[in-house]
Protein backbone atom coordinates (compact mmCIF):
# COMPACT_ATOMS: atom_id res chain seq x y z
CA UNK A 1 0.00 0.00 0.00
CA UNK A 2 1.60 3.16 -0.92
CA UNK A 3 2.14 6.19 1.50
CA UNK A 4 0.04 9.14 1.07
CA UNK A 5 3.36 11.25 0.87
CA UNK A 6 2.81 14.79 3.47
CA UNK A 7 2.29 17.86 2.34
CA UNK A 8 3.92 20.97 4.24
CA UNK A 9 1.58 23.63 2.97
CA UNK A 10 -1.88 21.88 4.05
CA UNK A 11 -1.09 22.25 8.16
CA UNK A 12 -0.68 26.04 7.70
CA UNK A 13 -3.76 26.20 5.98
CA UNK A 14 -5.96 23.84 8.31
CA UNK A 15 -4.54 25.73 11.21
CA UNK A 16 -5.14 29.07 9.99
CA UNK A 17 -8.73 27.86 9.31
CA UNK A 18 -8.95 26.54 12.62
CA UNK A 19 -8.07 29.79 14.19
CA UNK A 20 -10.43 31.56 12.25
CA UNK A 21 -13.28 29.77 13.19
CA UNK A 22 -12.35 29.73 16.76
CA UNK A 23 -12.41 33.46 16.19
CA UNK A 24 -15.65 33.85 14.89
CA UNK A 25 -17.19 31.12 17.51
CA UNK A 26 -15.38 33.02 20.43
CA UNK A 27 -16.71 36.17 18.93
CA UNK A 28 -20.17 35.23 18.77
CA UNK A 29 -20.11 34.19 22.47
CA UNK A 30 -18.72 37.32 23.83
CA UNK A 31 -21.18 39.04 21.80
CA UNK A 32 -24.18 36.88 23.18
CA UNK A 33 -22.76 37.62 26.90
CA UNK A 34 -22.03 41.30 26.44
CA UNK A 35 -26.16 41.93 25.11
CA UNK A 36 -26.60 39.83 28.10
CA UNK A 37 -25.02 41.18 30.22
CA UNK A 38 -26.23 44.87 29.05
CA UNK A 39 -30.15 43.77 29.59
CA UNK A 40 -29.05 42.58 32.62
CA UNK A 41 -27.71 44.93 33.60
CA UNK A 42 -30.79 47.00 32.81
CA UNK A 43 -32.69 44.97 34.44
CA UNK A 44 -30.98 45.31 37.65
CA UNK A 45 -30.92 48.94 37.71
CA UNK A 46 -35.04 49.10 37.42
CA UNK A 47 -35.25 46.15 39.89
CA UNK A 48 -32.91 47.83 42.50
CA UNK A 49 -34.29 51.93 42.09
CA UNK A 50 -35.57 52.42 45.05
CA UNK A 51 -39.55 53.98 45.16
CA UNK A 52 -40.58 57.32 46.96
CA UNK A 53 -41.53 56.83 50.89
CA UNK A 54 -45.05 56.50 50.57
CA UNK A 55 -46.71 58.46 54.02
CA UNK A 56 -49.19 55.59 55.93
CA UNK A 57 -52.77 56.10 55.72
CA UNK A 58 -55.05 57.39 58.40
CA UNK A 59 -56.23 55.64 61.21
CA UNK A 60 -60.12 55.71 60.29
CA UNK A 61 -61.50 54.49 57.04
CA UNK A 62 -65.25 55.61 57.86
CA UNK A 63 -67.02 57.73 60.49
CA UNK A 64 -69.76 56.68 62.49
CA UNK A 65 -73.43 58.04 62.20
CA UNK A 66 -73.73 61.35 63.85
CA UNK A 67 -77.64 61.54 65.08
CA UNK A 68 -77.44 58.28 66.57
CA UNK A 69 -73.54 58.96 68.57
CA UNK A 70 -75.29 61.24 71.15
CA UNK A 71 -77.15 59.38 74.00
CA UNK A 72 -80.45 60.39 74.70
CA UNK A 73 -79.86 61.16 78.17
CA UNK A 74 -76.87 63.44 77.30
CA UNK A 75 -79.53 64.85 74.75
CA UNK A 76 -82.53 65.83 77.65
CA UNK A 77 -79.10 67.90 79.38
CA UNK A 78 -77.70 69.56 76.63
CA UNK A 79 -82.21 70.46 74.99
CA UNK A 80 -84.04 71.33 78.19
CA UNK A 81 -86.62 72.71 76.32
CA UNK A 82 -87.51 69.22 74.79
CA UNK A 83 -88.87 68.04 77.97
CA UNK A 84 -92.12 70.44 77.60
CA UNK A 85 -92.81 68.72 74.38
CA UNK A 86 -95.22 65.98 73.57
CA UNK A 87 -93.90 62.69 73.25
CA UNK A 88 -94.00 62.52 69.33
CA UNK A 89 -92.64 66.42 69.36
CA UNK A 90 -89.89 65.41 71.83
CA UNK A 91 -88.69 62.24 70.06
CA UNK A 92 -88.21 64.27 66.71
CA UNK A 93 -86.25 67.14 68.43
CA UNK A 94 -83.65 64.31 70.53
CA UNK A 95 -83.70 62.51 66.72
CA UNK A 96 -81.95 65.54 65.37
CA UNK A 97 -81.73 66.32 61.43
CA UNK A 98 -79.05 64.86 59.52
CA UNK A 99 -76.59 67.08 58.05
CA UNK A 100 -76.65 66.59 53.88
CA UNK A 101 -73.01 66.03 52.66
CA UNK A 102 -72.21 63.73 49.07
CA UNK A 103 -69.64 61.45 50.80
CA UNK A 104 -70.11 59.99 54.49
CA UNK A 105 -67.37 57.88 54.78
CA UNK A 106 -65.39 61.55 54.72
CA UNK A 107 -68.20 64.53 56.37
CA UNK A 108 -71.24 63.82 58.71
CA UNK A 109 -72.78 65.63 60.50
CA UNK A 110 -76.24 66.28 62.81
CA UNK A 111 -78.27 69.12 64.45
CA UNK A 112 -80.53 69.33 67.26
CA UNK A 113 -82.71 72.40 68.46
CA UNK A 114 -85.41 72.95 70.79
CA UNK A 115 -86.99 75.98 72.01
CA UNK A 116 -86.96 77.30 76.19
CA UNK A 117 -88.66 79.88 77.76
CA UNK A 118 -87.14 83.43 76.70
CA UNK A 119 -84.47 81.72 74.59
CA UNK A 120 -83.64 78.25 72.68
CA UNK A 121 -80.80 75.78 72.74
CA UNK A 122 -78.72 74.24 69.89
CA UNK A 123 -76.15 72.02 69.01
CA UNK A 124 -74.41 71.02 65.76
CA UNK A 125 -71.95 68.23 65.50
CA UNK A 126 -69.93 68.14 62.62
CA UNK A 127 -67.36 65.12 61.79
CA UNK A 128 -64.75 65.15 58.79
CA UNK A 129 -62.00 62.34 57.75
CA UNK A 130 -59.86 63.99 56.42
CA UNK A 131 -57.37 62.47 53.56
CA UNK A 132 -54.20 63.27 51.80
CA UNK A 133 -53.75 62.99 48.12
CA UNK A 134 -49.99 63.72 48.78
CA UNK A 135 -48.04 60.07 48.62
CA UNK A 136 -45.23 61.65 50.74
CA UNK A 137 -48.05 63.75 53.39
CA UNK A 138 -50.17 61.28 56.09
CA UNK A 139 -53.47 61.79 56.67
CA UNK A 140 -52.88 62.32 60.16
CA UNK A 141 -50.51 65.14 58.78
CA UNK A 142 -52.87 66.93 56.54
CA UNK A 143 -55.91 66.75 58.82
CA UNK A 144 -53.52 68.61 61.64
CA UNK A 145 -53.18 71.80 58.80
CA UNK A 146 -57.19 71.82 58.57
CA UNK A 147 -56.94 71.85 62.27
CA UNK A 148 -54.59 74.34 63.02
CA UNK A 149 -56.15 76.38 60.43
CA UNK A 150 -59.69 76.28 63.11
CA UNK A 151 -57.37 76.72 65.71
CA UNK A 152 -55.90 79.96 64.20
CA UNK A 153 -59.24 81.34 63.30
CA UNK A 154 -60.58 81.03 66.88
CA UNK A 155 -57.88 83.41 67.78
CA UNK A 156 -55.94 80.95 69.51
CA UNK A 157 -52.02 80.94 69.37
CA UNK A 158 -50.50 77.85 67.97
CA UNK A 159 -46.92 78.01 70.19
CA UNK A 160 -43.48 77.84 67.76
CA UNK A 161 -41.67 74.68 68.22
CA UNK A 162 -38.51 76.10 70.18
CA UNK A 163 -35.11 76.34 68.88
CA UNK A 164 -32.76 73.72 69.61
CA UNK A 165 -30.42 75.66 72.76
CA UNK A 166 -26.80 75.99 71.41
CA UNK A 167 -24.43 74.40 73.84
CA UNK A 168 -22.45 76.15 75.68
CA UNK A 169 -18.58 75.92 76.24
CA UNK A 170 -18.85 75.89 80.50
CA UNK A 171 -20.48 77.42 82.87
CA UNK A 172 -20.32 81.42 82.61
CA UNK A 173 -18.35 83.75 84.92
CA UNK A 174 -19.48 86.81 86.25
CA UNK A 175 -16.87 89.62 85.48
CA UNK A 176 -14.61 90.76 87.18
CA UNK A 177 -14.28 94.48 87.32
CA UNK A 178 -11.06 95.83 86.17
CA UNK A 179 -8.05 97.19 89.04
CA UNK A 180 -9.23 100.35 90.38
CA UNK A 181 -12.80 100.16 89.22
CA UNK A 182 -14.84 101.87 91.48
CA UNK A 183 -18.38 99.65 92.35
CA UNK A 184 -21.81 101.29 91.72
CA UNK A 185 -25.04 100.10 93.12
CA UNK A 186 -28.12 100.06 90.86
CA UNK A 187 -29.71 104.00 91.24
CA UNK A 188 -33.09 103.98 92.72
CA UNK A 189 -36.50 104.37 90.42
CA UNK A 190 -36.97 107.90 90.45
CA UNK A 191 -40.12 109.91 90.16
CA UNK A 192 -40.74 113.00 86.91
CA UNK A 193 -39.18 115.12 89.25
CA UNK A 194 -36.10 113.12 90.06
CA UNK A 195 -36.91 112.21 93.59
CA UNK A 196 -36.10 108.84 94.09
CA UNK A 197 -39.88 106.33 94.36
CA UNK A 198 -40.19 104.65 97.32
CA UNK A 199 -42.16 101.38 97.54
CA UNK A 200 -45.52 101.41 99.59
CA UNK A 201 -45.74 101.20 103.10
CA UNK A 202 -47.00 97.29 103.26
CA UNK A 203 -44.63 96.10 100.34
CA UNK A 204 -42.64 93.31 101.67
CA UNK A 205 -38.42 94.65 101.83
CA UNK A 206 -36.91 94.30 98.91
CA UNK A 207 -40.09 95.09 96.92
CA UNK A 208 -39.52 96.91 93.68
CA UNK A 209 -42.22 99.64 92.84
CA UNK A 210 -44.01 99.40 89.84
CA UNK A 211 -43.09 101.62 87.18
CA UNK A 212 -45.49 104.92 86.29
CA UNK A 213 -47.94 104.29 83.32
CA UNK A 214 -47.21 100.50 82.98
CA UNK A 215 -50.40 98.90 81.96
CA UNK A 216 -51.87 96.21 84.34
CA UNK A 217 -52.53 92.89 83.00
CA UNK A 218 -56.06 92.04 81.95
CA UNK A 219 -57.97 89.62 84.28
CA UNK A 220 -58.41 86.21 83.47
CA UNK A 221 -61.00 84.31 84.27
CA UNK A 222 -59.93 80.90 83.13
CA UNK A 223 -63.09 80.63 80.07
CA UNK A 224 -61.15 82.32 77.14
CA UNK A 225 -60.66 80.08 74.42
CA UNK A 226 -58.04 77.98 74.92
CA UNK A 227 -56.36 74.78 74.11
CA UNK A 228 -57.55 71.42 76.14
CA UNK A 229 -55.21 68.43 77.57
CA UNK A 230 -56.96 64.83 77.73
CA UNK A 231 -59.17 65.04 74.63
CA UNK A 232 -58.36 63.21 71.56
CA UNK A 233 -54.26 63.81 70.21
CA UNK A 234 -55.13 68.01 69.79
CA UNK A 235 -58.10 69.70 71.22
CA UNK A 236 -59.18 73.71 71.55
CA UNK A 237 -61.90 75.07 73.04
CA UNK A 238 -63.75 78.73 71.80
CA UNK A 239 -66.23 80.51 73.35
CA UNK A 240 -67.90 83.64 71.80
CA UNK A 241 -70.73 86.03 73.29
CA UNK A 242 -72.77 88.27 70.82
CA UNK A 243 -76.18 90.45 71.06
CA UNK A 244 -79.59 88.88 69.25
CA UNK A 245 -82.10 91.87 68.90
CA UNK A 246 -83.14 94.34 71.65
CA UNK A 247 -81.73 92.74 74.81
CA UNK A 248 -81.52 89.01 73.53
CA UNK A 249 -77.75 87.39 73.84
CA UNK A 250 -76.13 84.28 72.17
CA UNK A 251 -73.24 82.73 73.22
CA UNK A 252 -71.68 80.34 71.12
CA UNK A 253 -69.25 77.53 72.61
CA UNK A 254 -66.93 75.51 70.22
CA UNK A 255 -65.19 72.75 70.84
CA UNK A 256 -62.48 71.09 68.26
CA UNK A 257 -60.76 67.93 68.40
CA UNK A 258 -58.47 65.99 66.05
CA UNK A 259 -57.36 62.23 66.48
CA UNK A 260 -55.83 60.79 63.10
CA UNK A 261 -57.10 62.07 60.53
CA UNK A 262 -60.93 62.78 62.13
CA UNK A 263 -61.86 65.99 63.34
CA UNK A 264 -64.69 66.94 65.50
CA UNK A 265 -66.41 70.20 66.01
CA UNK A 266 -68.89 69.89 68.44
CA UNK A 267 -71.09 73.75 69.06
CA UNK A 268 -73.02 74.41 71.32
CA UNK A 269 -74.97 77.54 71.35
CA UNK A 270 -77.78 79.07 73.79
CA UNK A 271 -79.85 82.51 72.94
CA UNK A 272 -81.79 84.41 75.62
CA UNK A 273 -84.69 86.99 74.58
CA UNK A 274 -85.89 89.89 76.36
CA UNK A 275 -83.91 90.46 80.13
CA UNK A 276 -82.91 87.21 80.62
CA UNK A 277 -79.32 87.71 82.02
CA UNK A 278 -76.73 86.22 79.29
CA UNK A 279 -76.26 82.30 78.54
CA UNK A 280 -73.69 80.92 81.57
CA UNK A 281 -69.73 80.32 79.78
CA UNK A 282 -68.73 77.80 82.30
CA UNK A 283 -72.52 75.60 81.70
CA UNK A 284 -72.13 75.75 78.43
CA UNK A 285 -68.67 74.91 78.21
CA UNK A 286 -68.71 72.06 81.00
CA UNK A 287 -71.63 70.29 78.72
CA UNK A 288 -70.05 70.94 75.03
CA UNK A 289 -66.63 69.47 76.50
CA UNK A 290 -68.69 66.27 78.34
CA UNK A 291 -70.03 65.49 75.16
CA UNK A 292 -66.92 66.13 72.99
CA UNK A 293 -65.30 63.40 75.55
CA UNK A 294 -68.33 60.44 74.69
CA UNK A 295 -67.27 61.11 71.11
CA UNK A 296 -63.68 60.62 71.90
CA UNK A 297 -64.05 57.56 73.44
CA UNK A 298 -66.42 56.26 70.74
CA UNK A 299 -64.25 56.86 68.26
CA UNK A 300 -61.80 54.42 70.18
CA UNK A 301 -64.25 51.39 70.13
Amino acid sequence: MQRKRFSPGRAPGTLLGLGAGLAVTLGALTGCSAAETAEDVTLDAKAGAAAAPVAPPGRYRTLFEPCGAVPQATLRELLPGTAALADADRAKALRGTAAVTYDTDRRVGCTWTADIEGGSHRLVLDVERVVSYDQTVSDAARAQEVYTRKQLAAGIVVPETPAPTPTSAGPSTPTTPPAGATATTPAAPTSPAGTPTAPPADAPAGATPPAAGTPSAPATTGLEPRTLSGLGDIAFVDDTLGKTGGNGHQRVVSVVFRTSNVIVTVEYRQRTTGPAAAPDSKELQDRAQNLARLLADRLEE
